[in-house]
């Protein structure tokens, strides 16, 4: 295994493995003993960087989420895990009531819900200290700097270490940052995003995004990244829900355009040449490129993991890189 550093205050950051173990569906629809077989795997082959949210998987049962927590916490003591294991939870999106959902009900970001929120991942995790802690999306009901203040005041105490931002327009990420900053508190460090070697479209609205999705890594998130080399991107869905490599699972819809053909040839290409799955070589061209990159896979089998942990080791040449990177469809 290899690792990097995340966050950059000393008292905090934290060498993690460039591959983190995503524990969304554990508990929920893979159960607890694949579940406990894919999280010792990890650990064993030197993972230690577990994501999870205080909302997953509520759309599994129609609750409120938590599966995925408890059934890390239940990991945890049976395994004896302690700080060496770092895992990091998200609050914000949690449905209010079963049966609602984070369009329509969410828990938000106010600084009474952060600190409840939080605590309560800290009980079903079983932990003193939430390692990472993630605002899982915008709450714009709420001043950011009552947000900001809420979460700077939980790593003041020492129950949170390293805080973290998913699915925010990239504007709304920095004025954060930047209202911190200026207060001397802790700030964002940590940016959790889709991201996959496909691009997709950006501007299709839905219920959470009506101006078009704000939870794919874009130009302006991956610029923003390459201008504050201190962040880190932790990529979500890296490997599409295995979109790239199941005939009988279509790509999502926004990645669907005239651009997607050409990027699939150059990928499907360079995994011939290397002798590595198309999926190895979407983890090793995030892991080997020029920006910060943790890309976050989940597995649902021994067999899946064993598959991504092996693209830690792939190294692509210049030139293929070069190839992949500069995929454009062909003009008539």
């Amino acid at each position: 295994m290899k690792y990097r550093t995340i966050g950059t205050d000393p008292a905090h950051r934290r060498e993690v493995s460039v591959l983190a173990l995503g524990a969304m569906l554990f508990g929920s629809r893979t159960d607890e003993a694949t579940s406990f077989a894919v999280l010792d795997r990890y650990v064993e082959a030197g993972g230690n960087f577990i994501d999870t949210s205080d909302n997953y998987a509520f759309w599994n049962d129609g609750s409120q989420g938590g599966q995925s927590e408890k059934l890390l916490g239940r990991w945890r003591r049976s395994r004896g895990i302690g700080d060496e294991i770092v895992i990091a939870t998200k609050l914000g999106a949690r449905p209010l009531a079963p049966g609602t959902g984070f369009v329509d009900n969410p828990e938000g970001l106010s600084a009474k819900v952060v600190r409840e929120s939080a605590e309560r991942s800290r009980e079903r995790l079983g932990v003193n200290k939430l390692d990472l802690l993630y605002a899982h999306i915008e709450d714009q009901k709420v001043p950011l700097q009552e947000t900001v203040e809420g979460f700077a005041e939980l790593v003041a105490e020492g129950t949170v270490g390293l805080l973290g931002v998913s699915n925010h327009a990239a504007w709304r990420v920095e004025r954060a940052r930047a209202l911190a900053a200026s207060a001397g508190l802790p700030g964002y460090e940590v940016l959790q995003y889709q991201h996959s070697y496909l691009r997709p479209r950006t501007d299709v609205p839905s219920g959470l995004f009506p101006d078009g999705s704000l939870g794919s890594a874009g130009p302006d998130l991956l610029g923003y990244l390459r201008a504050e080399p201190a962040l880190t991107l932790v990529a979500y869905s890296p490997l599409l829900a295995g979109a790239y490599t199941r005939e009988d699972k279509p790509l999502p819809a926004d990645y669907d355009h005239p651009g997607t053909p050409a990027r699939l040839t150059a990928l499907r290409e360079v995994a011939k040449e290397t002798g590595a799955s198309v999926n190895q070589v979407v983890l090793a061209w995030q892991l080997g490129g020029p920006l910060p990159i943790v890309p976050l896979a989940g597995a649902s089998s021994v067999a899946q993991l064993e598959e991504n942990l092996a693209a830690v080791d792939l190294e692509l040449t210049a030139e293929q890189r070069e190839r992949l990177d500069s995929a454009v469809p062909v003009r008539a």
